[in-house]
């Protein structure tokens, strides 16, 4: 049985459907109401109301263990006689209390008062975060209201927001394929890459976009318009309307003259953008700055030449852009596709002596301005995270941070790292099925255990999920 026939069972079971007739309410407009789970979530109701004129509508609904001062609003439907409103912020298996506002023609009316009560989780997706801490006084205000996304990439996949105790706060799941990469947008919304259990651990060949409804604001998928390539590791929002991606690229040399086949396939990388409905708005590929001809190994790397594996904007709209497989970390014109800097083993950019890394993830420019990224470690055995300034003009760096995490978590495949505030970090361990939050000396604060290995863990501000997740 496939997830998506199971949630449809198990909704029929413990789902919540109410219809309420409520014409001649004290003259409300309100005629019917209808109650239950949105997309089969239980994490999310949907209250459809049909009104005698047309209106605007929004519910507002409290846990009945908190009462009426715990009140929280729901979006506003659109003027018309039939509305969906879906509420969030759902706890599994508490009582709720509700009523329904309208604005007809300036005239604001309240519903009387209706009850429900959300239903519990299923199997599958319960019992997937174990979190330990010693002192939650230890722990920043920041991360203890903030939230957390991270994705399983195996078939059938989810998405999960959870709280720092643990608690799972939001989901959705996708039933044919798994979540590769998973990202927050500006937007609020969450955009991923998805793939099946045939593609590597972070390749794919769908895009993604979804509201914290659920519902599908973009889907694109590998065949379909200028999407024609293997897609993998990072996406990201460039604004509403451009989707930034890392693809395959394929090109077929001559190999004779190194031991090699005449029509040889090397797969290096390149950077894709697109619009809403895949269109290409802009490519760049590593074939266009480098020649793999120059790499003394490439019969060995030809497969999997520079593996890029994961990109972000600098300050000032430019890319970096991380590779695994050299150690390095780049600047990339956003226009003309030209390297501004290198950095790491054979830089362009001179690196202090107690700086080197070996293999970079999740590189981008944190709250400090600083280059920041989750540095495996593999020639060390010991993973780390780093933060740089950047002096472009003189071609150098400086070491800002540097936080070398306990030997018992090393990570040799995947991670993230982001800063929580001043004195904190997040660092997802992937392999490890681990994710901590550690002080700049690197001890562990508190700990996440996963029951499946998230490609990245990504902080998110509790003022980012408003209204949809309040603490």
């Amino acid at each position: 049985m496939t997830i998506h026939n199971l949630i449809k069972k198990m909704t029929v079971i413990f789902g919540i459907y109410l219809v309420v007739g409520c014409s001649g309410n004290d003259g409300n407009i309100i005629e019917t109401i209808s109650i239950g789970t949105h997309g089969s979530n239980q994490l999310q109701i949907q209250i459809d109301v049909v009104t005698s004129k047309k209106a605007e509508v929004f519910a507002e609904y409290w846990p009945d263990r908190i009462g009426i001062k715990g009140k929280m609003a729901s979006l506003i439907s659109n003027n018309g006689l039939a509305h969906s409103i879906v509420i969030t912020n759902i706890t599994p298996l508490t009582n709720y209390s509700y009523q329904l506002v309208t604005y007809q023609d300036g005239i604001k009316k309240t519903s009387k008062i209706y009850n429900f009560k959300s239903g519990k989780f299923l199997e599958w997706i319960q019992k997937q975060f174990e979190v330990s801490f010693k002192d939650s006084k230890l722990l920043p205000q920041e991360f203890k209201e903030g939230f957390m996304l991270l994705s399983k990439r195996e078939t059938p996949g989810v998405a999960y927001i959870i709280d720092y105790r643990g608690n799972l706060r939001w989901y959705h799941a996708v039933d044919k394929t798994g979540f590769k990469v998973s990202r927050f947008t500006d937007d609020q919304s969450i955009i991923s890459i998805l793939g099946n259990n045939d593609d590597p651990a972070s390749y794919g060949s769908e895009i993604l976009e979804i509201n914290l409804l659920g519902d599908t604001l973009t889907h694109l998928k590998k065949g379909e318009g200028d999407l024609q390539q293997v897609i993998h590791h990072e996406i990201i929002k460039k604004s509403k309307e451009e989707i930034v991606t890392l693809y395959v690229d394929e090109k077929i040399i001559d190999l004779r003259s190194i031991g090699g086949k005449e029509k040889d396939t090397i797969k290096g990388d390149g950077i894709l953008i697109l619009d809403r409905k895949g269109k290409k708005l802009w490519k760049w590929s590593v074939f266009d700055v480098m020649d793999p001809m120059k790499d003394p190994h490439l019969l060995k790397t030809k497969k999997d030449w520079m593996h890029a594996n994961s990109l972000n904007y600098d300050k000032d709209g430019n890319f970096i852009i991380s590779f695994y497989n050299n150690g390095q970390i780049w600047k990339v014109d956003s226009h003309n596709g030209k390297v501004i800097w290198k950095i790491g083993k054979g830089g362009t950019i001179a690196m202090p002596a107690d700086c080197n890394f070996s293999q970079a993830h999740a590189v981008h420019i944190n709250s400090k301005g600083n280059l920041m990224f989750f540095d495996n470690g593999v020639d060390k055995h010991q993973s780390s995270v780093f933060a740089l300034n950047i002096d472009e003009k003189n071609q150098k760096a400086k070491l800002d941070l540097h936080i070398k995490l306990p030997v018992k978590i090393y990570n040799e495949r995947m991670g993230s790292a982001y800063m929580i505030g001043d004195s904190a970090i997040l660092a997802c361990c992937s392999k490890k099925n681990k994710t901590v939050l550690v002080d700049t000396e690197g001890t562990i604060l508190w700990t996440l255990e996963s029951n499946f290995p998230p490609y990245r863990v990504q902080f998110i501000p509790k003022e980012k999920l408003k209204p949809f997740l309040l603490n």
